[in-house]
């Protein structure tokens, strides 16, 4: 009897003590409450009475989810939270069942309903305030992702509801929003991803030159061009923020309507080399007409123009590292055309025309279209044959018993190469700012090299271990909310990483990076992996955290307060 009683006494025992991971995911919950995303959400969105998930806490999951370090698609949204204490990471009584299909889907179909753009704006408005995120440069860019799936191009979405769901009847944002928004189009087009087999929506993404806060975020149709939208895009993210930011983008930007629109905007942008007159511009400039940057590897050369009837300045820049890239491509070039001229000469040479004057056409023709060279030493060669009169090269003024074939030598064209020579590692920076002190140039080449901050925004969307690397819902306006959550997702990684890095440099500290060295500018994709097999013990209804090393501790003393509540330090 007393040895049944010792097992009884530990198997209560054994049902009192739980072990759940949250290994990284406090880092993000604790930045998701910091930037009071959840709140935001269900203001903007709403609650219905008796929910035990509402749409804010859904939003806070599906973040969590997405930073989750795993190759996790949103139809694995439950089983991702098996085995993980949602109740101390998202909310008391929320178990990983109440986060199914259904309750995720009813979240998204109300995001659509408010939103995408306008909910992106105001939370991430409200976290670069609290932040204090520097908005002096602002960087525009877009990218395509892709989707697999057939989609219905020529009909509207119908598998969207939410409008109609009882749920939604006495909801306000419903009722605030009687007509939905129009959904984008799951279409083809130019693809940033090398894959244009496979239908696509764009992404349109504006981040701040400080951390790379994304703060602007826009879902388009799969067809939409950069060039047709980015001056509106421009000129709605400085309405709504009501910024004065210099506005930075691409060559997309650059046409003459676009620089119209842009009336009261200062921008910076890249100038198309496809435009005849930057083409001569930097073929033209001597190297006595640069002068050396305060950047280094840049030299530059300013210059005025009126494209598109609007004063502007042009800084041809010339880059080192670019110059001798440029030049080795040059050179395969002129080999791969040599090769490719070689062969359009032998087959030329085996042509038979009716007379010389056909031959020798045709040899000037095939001159014009082969870059880098030239034909020389052409001439005809005459033979004998019998005529055919059916032939596309007959001339009744040619003998008819003659043929006539053509003997050409491939000559370099010494001034194409040397106006390309001259014209490599350059490309022309324009900007509205004529006033050289308050842009100078160094500065106008620094705020453009910071463009990659939207392109590293790009980079982290589309990482493998991302949650939307594989878009399959068929919705198109779930797809838009699910977009959503994307901008999201970088919008709290890119803060958590700048408050990291500004906290080691404020107390002047470092963290050892992946090869044990210190520094002060690590990746938070890093600092997650530092944090792997952290778990949450309940004992007799007490919680504690196991695996919480100094080294791990030291970590989250450089994050807020409300990340290091979630392993219990306070």
């Amino acid at each position: 009897m007393k040895t049944s009683g010792k097992i009884s006494q530990n198997m209560n025992l054994q049902e009192e003590i739980t072990v759940k991971n949250i290994d990284h995911l406090g880092l993000v919950a604790g930045l998701i409450d910091d930037l009071g995303i959840v709140e935001h959400i269900n203001q903007l969105v709403g609650e219905q009475p008796g929910e035990i998930v509402n749409p804010g806490l859904a939003v806070k999951a599906m973040i969590i989810n997405g930073l989750g370090l795993v190759s996790a698609p949103l139809y694995l949204f439950s089983k991702f939270f098996d085995g993980k204490d949602t109740e101390h990471l998202i909310g008391e009584g929320i178990k990983p069942e109440h986060l199914n299909d259904y309750r995720l889907g009813r979240v998204l179909d109300k995001l659509y309903l408010v939103g995408v753009s306008q909910i992106f704006t105001i939370i991430a408005l409200a976290a670069a305030q609290k932040f204090e995120v520097k908005v002096e440069t602002s960087h525009l860019d877009s990218s395509s992702f892709h989707l697999h799936g057939n989609y219905d191009f020529d009909h509207p979405s119908v598998a969207f509801s939410a409008q109609n769901s009882p749920e939604n009847e006495s909801n306000s944002s419903a009722s605030n929003h009687p007509i939905p928004p129009v959904p984008i189009s799951i279409t083809y087009g130019y693809s940033r991803d090398h894959r244009p087999d496979l239908p696509q929506f764009i992404v349109q993404l504006i981040c701040s030159g400080d951390g790379d806060v994304p703060l602007f975020f826009k879902v388009a149709s799969g067809n939409e061009s950069d060039s047709a939208v980015f001056a509106s895009i421009i000129m709605e993210f400085k309405n709504q923020l009501n910024l004065d930011s210099l506005m930075v983008a691409d060559s997309a930007l650059y046409t003459a309507t676009n620089l119209n629109i842009l009336t009261g905007c200062r921008w910076l942008s890249r100038v198309p080399q496809r435009l005849k007159q930057a083409q001569q511009l930097v073929s033209q400039l001597s190297e006595t007409d640069f002068i050396d940057s305060a950047v280094t590897g840049y030299r530059s050369s300013e210059h005025k123009s009126n494209y598109g009837g609007v004063l502007q300045r042009w800084l041809v820049v010339e880059s080192s590292a670019r110059l001798e890239s440029d030049r080795r491509k040059l050179a395969r070039n002129i080999k791969k055309s040599e090769v490719e001229a070689q062969k359009k000469i032998r087959k030329l040479s085996s042509v038979e025309f009716a007379c010389a004057a056909d031959a020798i056409a045709a040899a000037n023709h095939l001159s014009q279209q082969i870059k880098y060279y030239n034909l020389g030493e052409i001439k005809t060669i005459e033979s004998d044959s019998k005529a055919d009169v059916s032939s596309p090269n007959h001339n009744e003024a040619c003998p008819l018993s003659s043929i006539f074939k053509v003997q050409a030598k491939l000559e370099l064209d010494a001034r194409a190469i040397a106006k390309e020579t001259q014209a490599s590692g350059r490309f022309i920076l324009a900007t509205n700012i004529m006033d050289a002190n308050e842009l100078t140039a160094d500065e106008m080449i620094i705020r453009y090299k910071e463009q990659q901050s939207t392109e590293r925004g790009f980079r982290f969307l589309k990482d493998p271990q991302f949650f939307t690397d594989s878009v399959f819902l068929k919705s198109p306006e779930r797809i838009e909310a699910l977009a959503l959550m994307m901008g999201l997702c970088l919008l709290v990684y890119t803060l958590g990483q700048r408050f990291l890095r500004q906290s080691l440099q404020k107390t002047n500290s470092t963290l050892k990076n992946q090869l044990r060295k210190g520094t002060n500018k690590p990746t938070l994709r890093w600092i997650f992996q530092c944090f792997q097999s952290i778990h949450v013990l309940g004992i007799q209804g007490v919680k504690q955290v196991s695996n919480l090393t100094a080294e791990r501790m030291n970590i989250l003393n450089f994050f807020p307060v409300s990340c290091r509540s979630y392993y219990l330090l306070l």
